[in-house]
């Protein structure tokens, strides 16, 4: 394998179905070796339909991402720098890195203070968002609320492919 070769770690993720997982099974329920489907992005959109839901207030935290002291960050094709898929802290076109790094602070960012102060649930009612009663897991409902919120934060809740959004 090329990754052997060239002494790179590698690393293999099996994800569950959709349908034998869910927020609150999750843990200590899978096979070995495999992870929960998180329902961000297009798994949002299209795989949610044959996931158990539970009740939107029990998402109370981002059970995924340390939002506060972030130990990675990814960079889409258009500069943006994510904390989360679709949360962007700044774009690298714009902004040098250390400047975006120097700069971010998780408690009075528009998208991270609320998630950290009470996870999606803290986000809807900060905004006072329309809602669904139940949700796949924290991701889904987390999704569904930046959703909501891009034309409020239209430099943060970027890019547009993210949100399932493409023009042709």
């Amino acid at each position: 394998m090329a990754a052997e070769q060239l002494s790179i770690p590698l690393g293999v993720i099996s994800v569950a179905q959709p349908e034998a997982t869910n927020a609150a099974s999750a843990i200590g329920q899978l096979p070995v070796g495999e992870t929960a489907v998180m329902y961000r992005g297009r798994a949002a959109e299209k795989l949610v339909a044959q996931a158990a839901r539970w009740p939107w207030e029990q998402f109370t935290e981002c059970p995924y991402e340390d939002l506060r002291e972030p130990g990675r960050l990814h960079v889409d094709p258009f500069g943006n720098l994510h904390i989360c898929q679709g949360i962007s802290l700044g774009n690298l076109f714009h902004r040098p890195l250390r400047e975006i790094c120097e700069t971010y602070d998780p408690d009075s960012h528009p998208v991270t203070g609320p998630l950290l102060e009470g996870g999606p649930v803290e986000l809807v009612q900060r905004y006072e968002l329309p809602h669904e009663e139940r949700y796949a897991d924290a991701c889904h409902l987390c999704c569904e609320a930046c959703r909501a919120l891009r034309r409020r934060f239209p430099e943060i809740l970027v890019p547009d492919q993210m949100y399932g959004v493409i023009e042709s």
